[in-house]
């Protein structure tokens, strides 16, 4: 099984600060960036932060630490799989106020976004994802002690059957910008078993 590998690492719309080393990520969001497209707010917004790596594999999960200090609205971070400006994907914890973090990801086929929350608590600033490939399918998972993982969604993503862009990402769609912490960014064998 191949490894996530950072020296060979590229950027989509790379931050102003970033640190890579010692098997993590530290990355300090540019303000007024964001991943969006078209669906009800009607504008089109591509340019968040996104390291990644590429593969051909078909089947693997890939699993990441993440600690952050959001500090306002949409400000958020996670993994992602980005193919082109109408077709990628985003999961991550984005703030909201001051009591309330919405736990959600995005799905974006065709140019067209989607967009499925959870509320979560405010001091919500800790969370493992983990993001696992069948083909062209895909499932998100979170944890909240990087032990007991819960399913977000199962998600179809038009133009990644064969080699796709996977990573992380933060942004800060506001006039703001936060510290993001990646650790642990690890490739194992699919844990999203198949479907009997």
């Amino acid at each position: 099984m191949f490894q996530f590998d950072l020296q060979q690492a590229k950027w989509i719309h790379p931050p102003k600060t970033f640190t890579l080393g010692d098997g993590q990520v530290e990355i300090v969001t540019d303000p007024h960036t964001d991943l969006w497209q078209r669906t009800y707010y009607g504008f089109q917004n591509d340019n968040g932060h996104i390291l990644y790596n590429t593969t051909q594999e078909k089947y693997f999960s890939f699993t990441v630490e993440t600690i952050f200090e959001s500090k306002v609205l949409f400000d958020q971070c996670g993994v992602a799989i980005y193919q082109n400006s109408d077709c990628w994907f985003k999961s991550g914890v984005e703030k909201h106020d001051n009591d309330t973090g919405w736990l959600g990801s995005v799905v974006t086929n065709r140019g067209y976004s989607d967009w499925a929350t959870t509320d979560v608590g405010s001091h919500v600033d800790h969370v493992w994802y983990r993001l696992s490939r069948r083909e062209s399918d895909f499932c998100i998972e979170n944890s909240f002690d990087g032990v007991q993982f819960h399913q977000m969604r199962i998600f179809h993503l038009d133009g990644a059957d064969g080699e796709i862009r996977f990573g992380i990402m933060a942004c800060s769609p506001g006039n703001s910008s936060f510290k993001a912490i990646f650790k642990g960014l690890t490739v194992t064998e699919c844990l999203w078993k198949l479907h009997e």
